[in-house]
């Protein structure tokens, strides 16, 4: 019998949409497709909050992973700051200074998803941080290679420079210190999910991409 737990429905919702959307995006309507993506990680970050113990300290803390990864995207937009030149598409929806409110949420769901992972694989303190920045960098590695063909966004010279990884990690590396001071109760099933999800969805995109042309 199934068992159906908050956590298990949680981890259906993603896999049904995150494989809903690969799969429209190869064969299907791939604009509509890519066009939904503010609402799959909406809906993603829902059932994250859904599966957190939303403790007064960790909302403070998901407002900063908020707030510092707007403002290092609006330094980046705005100034070339930390990331390098570049811009966002309008696919991923409502902007404030030019980024979309989306990314900054997205900073949320990373942030957590990479803690708790670290949390999962290491004890000692400073093997966690390292571990959950490098689990980010990787997120974006693959992340930056297919966002300027979704509509993401795009760098100037049509290539992520290496500033940008060094954004990544001077950005997530604070964060991520607090974030294992602070502790916060994360489902581990669902932030595993989650982030092997994303991975498996930009490695598929990618090897589509490199083979068969144009997603």
């Amino acid at each position: 019998m199934i068992n159906l737990t908050k956590e298990n429905i949680s981890i259906f919702i993603i896999w049904l949409f995150h494989l809903s959307g690969i799969l429209g995006i190869i064969y299907g309507n791939s604009d509509w497709f890519v066009s939904v993506t503010p609402i799959n990680l909406s809906i993603s970050f829902t059932l994250l909050m859904l599966n957190t113990d939303l403790k007064l300290k960790v909302v403070l803390f998901i407002l900063l992973c908020f707030s510092l990864g707007m403002l290092a995207e609006i330094l980046g937009v705005s100034y070339g700051l930390i990331f390098g030149n570049y811009e966002y598409g309008d696919v991923l929806g409502y902007k404030v200074f030019n980024v979309p409110v989306i990314i900054g949420i997205n900073w949320c769901i990373l942030i957590l998803i990479t803690g708790t992972m670290s949390n999962l694989l290491f004890n000692n303190y400073w093997s966690k941080v390292f571990c959950g920045t490098f689990l980010m960098l990787f997120m974006d590695i693959l992340i930056e290679p297919i966002a300027p063909i979704l509509g993401f966004w795009n760098f100037e010279g049509g290539i992520a420079a290496f500033q940008n990884y060094l954004g990544w990690f001077f950005v997530s590396f604070p964060i991520l210190i607090l974030f294992h001071k602070l502790k916060p109760n994360v489902n581990n099933s669902y932030s595993f999910n989650l982030y092997l999800l994303q991975v498996l969805f930009f490695i598929i995109l990618i090897i589509k991409n490199n083979t068969l042309g144009y997603i």
